[in-house]
């Protein structure tokens, strides 16, 4: 899942994607690269970010979203958190809709992504940190609620993936402990997304800007990879797509007969 963020203040690429031509060109450029889907953001979510309006965000998105959606051959998600903008979304073209509070934030979310019929990453999230919190047990306890909500609403399991939520509410401990431990989260017999490129833990574990992160967000993902999780939403595409080609020629061999 290639990231395109719209936005003038995302922690990594904001401001660079927000012309019309930029984005096109980025859009086009991450599928040539060889990603499988695109996911949109017109609102930044990195710490400490400036929430906007459902108008802002649908002024930065509807000049771009449906040529965006128009010019490229995959799935396009909507990276939003407000119902407004999903079902906008929706009609120019997008085919999921990417909540980072999984359900959790506007209580009109699950009612208009069964509406649209789009697709669901549901993603787990905290109002605020907590380096004691049992954070396994929460993730359990968080998508056991979210997952009612769905199936009250009549989103079909088959429409959902789950995000652990990689960086938001979690201390870097925590977020290391819920990668090695993402296994426990098959148990649900869903799709897992990982979102875990140019993080801030990657940072500091290798002292590292953001511009130099890749290696450690390759190695997160190969092992992200090894416990379960399926789709991998990064900036680098291309890179990706290469580490997970000798990733998966190794893991597929078989002995010679």
């Amino acid at each position: 899942m290639g990231i395109l963020n719209l936005t003038p203040d995302s922690f990594s690429d904001g401001g660079r994607f927000n012309a019309s031509e930029a984005a096109l060109a980025r859009a086009k450029q991450l599928v040539a690269e060889g990603a499988d889907l695109i996911d949109i953001g017109a609102e930044s979510t990195r710490p400490g970010y400036r929430p906007v309006s459902a108008a802002e965000e649908l002024a930065r998105l509807d000049p771009l979203l449906g040529k965006i959606c128009r010019a490229v051959n995959v799935p396009v998600s909507i990276d939003t958190m407000k119902a407004e903008v999903a079902r906008r979304a929706v009609a120019l073209g997008a085919t999921i809709v990417n909540d980072i509070w999984g359900l959790r934030k506007d209580p009109a979310m699950a009612d208009t992504i069964a509406e649209t019929g789009a697709g669901l990453v549901m993603m787990h999230n905290r109002e605020d940190i907590d380096a004691q919190l049992d954070i396994l047990a929460d993730l359990h306890r968080f998508f056991d609620r979210s997952l009612h909500l769905a199936e009250k609403a009549g989103i079909p399991s088959s429409r959902i993936m789950l995000d652990p939520g990689i960086g938001f509410g979690k201390t870097a401990a925590q977020n290391l402990l819920v990668l090695r431990e993402l296994h426990h989260l098959r148990d649900y017999g869903l799709p897992i997304l990982v979102g875990v490129s140019r993080k801030s833990f990657i940072g500091a574990l290798l002292d590292a800007d953001v511009d130099h992160r890749l290696i450690g967000t390759l190695a997160a993902n190969l092992v992200a990879a090894t416990r379960g999780a399926s789709v991998f939403r990064v900036h680098d595409v291309a890179e990706h797509v290469a580490a997970f080609k000798i990733f998966s020629a190794i893991r597929n061999a078989r002995a010679h007969a």
